[in-house]
């Protein structure tokens, strides 16, 4: 589920729900929507999955 694999993803980068939103989405309201029930697309949840992906191999390359 994608909830999860986020929340899981915002506790290891110590980020903010409204940043990640803001920045995989540009919507801030994105986790607390998701949180409150919401049920993404494929096409957003790939577009999630991407941004959380690029943004851990930016951290590990740091």
């Amino acid at each position: 589920m994608l909830i999860r694999t986020i929340e899981k993803f915002l506790r290891e980068h110590d980020m903010p729900a409204t940043k990640f939103g803001r920045l995989a989405t540009n919507d801030p309201r994105f986790v607390l929507d998701l949180r409150n029930g919401r049920m993404p697309r494929r096409r957003m949840e790939k577009r999630v999955e991407h941004f959380m992906n690029i943004f851990r191999e930016q951290c590990d390359a740091r």
